[in-house]
């Protein structure tokens, strides 16, 4: 394990044993679903980015804005995103879902767009384009890198569960599997190397875990979703490694949905206060036990 990796890392499980659980808070301010009294532009969306950030943080291991949802208003919604990314504490990790990789100098800007303008300390990454196309997000020691492993959106198995044929260091198996296998020799490599293994698709994340046993994963899917919190919980967090432990287990679960959303119930006079309620209902609902100095196992 890298020194950044162990800092990022190290900084994950800080912040884990200071919410009491793995909840990871996505910031996904979608213009239609905003509560009443919030404006569907650009100064809506990141009005209620920053009260989400400011009810659920005492609760979020992690913030995951998602990049598209100010993307797409230009660039006074990535100024947006830039204003709400500082609002979050320095001792919350923040991680950019961008799911960004392409060939070797534009991956390289991508990343310096994220990683040094943004100030994100995390990424979510593609593997289709291979290895060189995430060199320049895993070479940044001082950041980390989830990969797209097994997705949690329905279509996902129409690419991912296909089989690929077998080589001399993997049977045949599911990519999905195959980029498991890739991105542990990455992780050994690197040491900032994480998986995106959806809550929907729970015999995958045992499958994943036991392919690669000592990376970081990072889960979505509960809640709206409908994904599996028994099997999130029980094979989310890696194995301690010989390259040194994993603060409690490196296991992060995104809900998106199922807390901002709760400042839209029929019941939510106060949106602050139901998005707290929400964040801290998840975060009791995600404890890890055991959560110290090593892995959870």
């Amino acid at each position: 394990m890298s020194a950044g990796a162990a800092g990022y890392l190290a900084r994950l499980g800080a912040s884990i044993r200071r919410s009491g659980g793995v909840l990871c808070v996505g910031l996904d301010p979608d213009p239609a679903a905003l509560p009443a009294g919030f404006a569907s532009g650009v100064a809506g969306i990141e009005r209620f980015a920053r009260l989400v950030v400011e009810a659920a943080t005492p609760y979020a291991a992690a913030f995951k804005p998602n990049l598209a949802f100010f993307e797409a208003f230009g660039s006074p919604g990535i100024a947006a995103l830039e204003r709400v990314r500082t609002a979050v504490p320095a001792e919350v990790p923040v991680i950019v879902d961008a799911k960004r990789a392409d060939i070797g100098t534009t991956a390289a800007r991508q990343a310096a767009a994220l990683f040094d303008a943004l100030g994100a300390d995390a990424v979510t990454a593609s593997p289709y384009l291979g290895a060189d196309a995430l060199e320049p997000f895993m070479g940044r020691s001082d950041r980390f890198v989830y990969v797209l492993c097994r997705t949690s959106n329905p279509g996902a198995g129409e690419f991912q569960d296909l089989v690929v044929k077998a080589e001399d260091d993997a049977p045949a198996e599911p990519l999905h599997a195959r980029v498991a296998r890739r991105a542990a020799t990455w992780g050994a490599r690197f040491g900032t190397v994480g998986l995106v293994v959806g809550a929907t698709a729970p015999g995958e994340i045992a499958a994943i875990r036991a392919i690669a046993p000592e990376l970081a994963f990072l889960v979505p899917g509960l809640g709206a979703q409908g994904g599996d919190l028994g099997a999130t919980l029980a094979a989310g967090p890696a194995r301690a490694g010989t390259a040194g432990a994993m603060p409690c287990g490196g296991l992060l679960v995104n809900v998106s949905r199922g807390v901002a959303g709760a400042a839209s119930g029929g019941s939510a006079a106060d949106p602050a206060a139901a998005i707290a309620a929400a964040a801290g209902a998840w975060r009791d609902r995600l404890r890890v036990l055991e959560c110290g100095a090593t892995a959870v196992r």
